[in-house]
């Protein structure tokens, strides 16, 4: 399996060290990323799996595997509650695994058996990019189905307005910007580092509740 890059500006030992720490604190927990298309959760997300040492699954890959085409052809002959469907039974599924990076889709946030399916499973990562940088992205693919049905800005405006409410109610949020991955993936370590060590467990009959002593400042 590859091994993480560290940023620019970390040694190699003290990333290493910090990506341990964060891969015991998980336990049994995954780590899902959630965010608008565009940013960055795939490629962020193959590189924290990378240093953290665990597998990484990307939903919307995994949904097109299991479906047996595109999801823009998902889109265009079974339409979007069809793919949504297939994407709450894809995620729960996929975590059902353990230990894992996962990126979902930038609308899976809005089904609330995603969300629970998300909360018992793993902590929330939400990958927060500006518009401008979100349609700079997407843009360079022409795969976006939710983005031919009008102006492309006008409707990644109105999908951020909509979703960020939802995105909010991660566990942690870290600014996507115009950064190298690296650099992103080593201050997602760090404050992962910080959010665990402040964490506590408490055991309730087979489950866990994941309680903090105190509020995360990048949540």
């Amino acid at each position: 399996m590859m091994h993480g890059i560290p940023a620019r500006d970390e040694p190699c030992g003290e990333f290493a060290e910090r990506a341990s720490r964060v891969r015991s604190r998980l336990a049994h927990r995954a780590i899902i990323l959630v965010g608008m298309m565009g940013a960055g959760k795939s490629s962020i997300g193959r590189r924290l799996a990378a240093g953290l040492d665990l597998p990484f699954n990307d939903a919307d890959s995994e949904i097109e595997r299991a479906a047996g085409m595109s999801i823009e052809d998902m889109f265009r002959e079974q339409g979007e509650t069809y793919f949504r469907e297939g994407e709450e039974r894809v995620i729960k599924r996929l975590l059902q695994a353990g230990p894992q990076v996962m990126a979902t889709g930038g609308g899976a946030i809005l089904s609330a058996a995603t969300r629970a399916e998300i909360a018992k499973s793993g902590l929330s990562i939400w990958l927060n990019a500006p518009l401008d940088l979100l349609l700079q992205r997407v843009s360079r693919r022409d795969n976006r189905p939710l983005l031919k049905t009008g102006d492309p800005y006008a409707v990644l405006a109105r999908l951020l307005a909509d979703r960020t409410p939802y995105y909010a109610g991660a566990d942690i949020a870290i600014e996507s910007r115009d950064a190298p991955h690296d650099t992103i993936v080593a201050e997602i370590l760090a404050v992962l580092d910080s959010y665990l060590d402040r964490a506590r467990y408490t055991e309730s009959g087979t489950d866990r509740e994941f309680t903090l002593s105190g509020n995360s400042p990048h949540s």
